[in-house]
């Protein structure tokens, strides 16, 4: 029963690892494409590691300070990019230019 359920969770695991690497292909601009690989990526990784943990219960631990990691670094290092991608003035899918972030302009001293 434990290897079907881990077998499962793989298989479903593998189906958002899927549409993570389809949303990455389909989705118009690069902030839409960060947000559809982190979303289903992280929550694919989860789920093939706890997948891996009903095979072998003796790395639970290492599975879910592997999960907790995922967990935290992937939202981070997507908004990471995006507030990259935003600052060099990457353009959003129907906008005909970038706006100018408010921290990208100078601020002048005693102007």
């Amino acid at each position: 029963m434990a290897e079907l359920t881990g077998s499962i969770l793989i298989l479903i695991g593998a189906f958002f690892h899927f549409s993570a690497g389809l949303g990455m292909l389909r989705m118009p601009d690069a902030f839409t494409r960060m947000q559809a690989g982190t979303k289903a990526s992280t929550l694919g990784n989860a789920l093939i590691l706890i997948g891996i943990a009903f095979y072998h219960p003796g790395w639970t631990l290492k599975l879910v300070i592997l999960i907790y990691f995922v967990f935290m670094t992937n939202p981070v290092s997507s908004h990471a990019l995006a507030r990259a991608a935003r600052r060099i003035g990457i353009p959003m899918a129907g906008k005909t230019e970038p706006e100018t972030p408010a921290a990208a302009t100078p601020v002048r001293d005693g102007a």
